[in-house]
């Protein structure tokens, strides 16, 4: 690795922009200190294109972050929004938002070959490169950036980089190869390869992968909030009387989900949770039950009732079949495209460690996932619309519980005629998986978004009551 003067002079720069990237999942606050652990220059004449995997310090630990940066030598007005600063070389900048930079990334996939002893581009077979395509960087707060090469690909780029391969190129190679078409196409992936900083081993990870852009797609949340508002803009009108009614496309999605599930089973490792690993899952569950009543104490009154479920798992006595699921499923992770829901974005909870996203699960974690997600796009409104003081709350909220409950039998109602399993037909995991997930979100909401607090408050209120 070659680090000179000028790349160190761009690294410096990296803690106070890391700060405020809404991808960095470190302290935001305290000291934060960043050096290069891997570097590869890429391209040496304008823009200069480094290639930069950084061991960042900060308050909660050490974590290995992948920046590309590209140098100017003048300054470049349309890239100023990712401006890091100025070095004796020139204005540094995220590369992945310059199109100049990405094109020379993209062409790397061409080639096929290692760069610099430290990464390799991989080309799956049969797939084209989009090479020549202008790059846009796709909006939104994800924990990964990704560009669109025109209409053909997509480039999701992993930031925060642990060793190993990342579940996200892993099933999605798995799917693809199986001619699963509920996913999109797997067309490449990037590895890299550096020495640890603490003890000289040699690492390897996925630092990014190109897959099929999905033409015609639309968001699953925005589908759905889209139904939440024409219920609640029509008078007195049940869930299935709207125009917008969501229930069609929930039964749907569920069958979509059922059939990929099915092919992970086919196509990766499976197992069974022994009543053993239930108890274990039932301790886990209450150790975060703990924990979050200490954050937030609001959970507290009904902390009993959650446990109620948790414990149930600990007395099973059957073991469950687990195998590799999607492991962070909501309505975001999912796109309508005008053949049928397509699946993406298989990287699991990113917060949780590599070991825990490739481990596997019930495929029920998943449907308890999505079930959470309806009860977000049901309830979202009655935060920014529909606030306790407005006189049609109460009504809104019965609304919200309606719509939730009538796309969730949907939801479930398909995966059961795509599958062998109901996924009621083991209420208690799956309520118990549920549970979990409401906690989490409580504690998510009441760090990052205070304001959206009352709606997994609402949920393990429900939750915690007895069936």
């Amino acid at each position: 690795m070659r680090i000179d003067a000028g790349l160190a002079e761009a690294v410096a720069l990296l803690p106070e922009w890391l700060r405020h990237q809404h991808w960095f999942t470190g302290s935001r606050t305290g000291p934060i200190e960043a050096r290069a652990v891997f570097a590869t220059l890429l391209h040496e004449s304008e823009p200069r294109l480094w290639h930069v995997l950084a061991e960042v310090r900060h308050a909660e630990g050490v974590q290995i972050y992948q920046v590309p940066i590209s140098v100017h030598p003048h300054r470049a007005d349309r890239l100023d929004h990712v401006h890091l600063g100025r070095t004796s070389e020139g204005h540094v900048y995220d590369a992945l938002h310059d199109k100049d930079a990405t094109a020379i990334l993209l062409s790397h996939f061409a080639d096929g070959a290692p760069v610099a002893d430290g990464l390799t581009f991989h080309v799956q077979k049969g797939a084209t490169v989009p090479l020549g395509q202008p790059s846009l960087v796709m909006p939104g707060e994800h924990h990964n950036t990704s560009l669109a090469y025109g209409d053909a690909s997509m480039l999701k780029v992993f930031r925060r980089i642990e060793p190993g391969r990342n579940p996200d190129v892993e099933i999605h190679e798995a799917l693809t190869d199986a001619g699963c078409d509920l996913v999109a196409p797997l067309e490449g992936w990037v590895d890299g390869t550096w020495q640890d900083p603490q003890d000289g081993s040699e690492r390897t990870a996925n630092l990014a992968m190109l897959r099929g852009y999905l033409t015609t797609a639309s968001d699953g949340w925005a589908l759905a909030t889209a139904s939440v508002r024409d219920l609640y803009a029509e008078g007195d009108l049940h869930a299935d009387e709207v125009g917008g009614d969501f229930a069609a496309e929930s039964y749907r999605l569920g069958m979509s989900t059922a059939r990929v599930h099915e092919t992970l089973a086919e196509v990766l490792p499976t197992g069974t949770m022994s009543p053993a690993d239930l108890a274990a899952l039932s301790a886990a569950m209450n150790r975060r039950l703990d924990a979050a009543v200490v954050i937030v104490p609001e959970l507290e009154p009904f902390a009993a009732g959650l446990r109620a479920h948790f414990d149930v798992l600990r007395d099973r006595t059957e073991a469950v079949p687990v195998q590799r699921i999607h492991g962070s499923y909501h309505l975001g992770q999912v796109l309508r495209t005008v053949v049928g829901w397509k699946l993406v974005d298989f990287e699991g909870e990113v917060l949780a460690s590599a070991e825990e996203r490739r481990a596997p699960h019930s495929p029920l974690r998943d449907v308890a996932q999505m079930l959470r997600s309806f009860d977000y796009a049901a309830r979202h409104l009655l935060i920014t619309d529909h606030p306790p003081e407005d006189p049609a709350h109460d009504q809104i909220v019965y609304r919200a519980q309606e719509w939730t409950q009538r796309n969730s039998e949907a939801f479930c109602n398909g995966y059961a005629s795509a599958s062998a399993t109901d996924p009621r037909g083991d209420l208690d995991l799956l309520t118990a998986y549920e549970a979990d997930k409401a906690v989490y979100e409580v504690v998510y909401e009441a760090r990052r978004r205070p304001s959206w607090l009352p709606i997994p408050l609402a949920a393990v209120e429900r939750l915690a009551q007895p069936r």
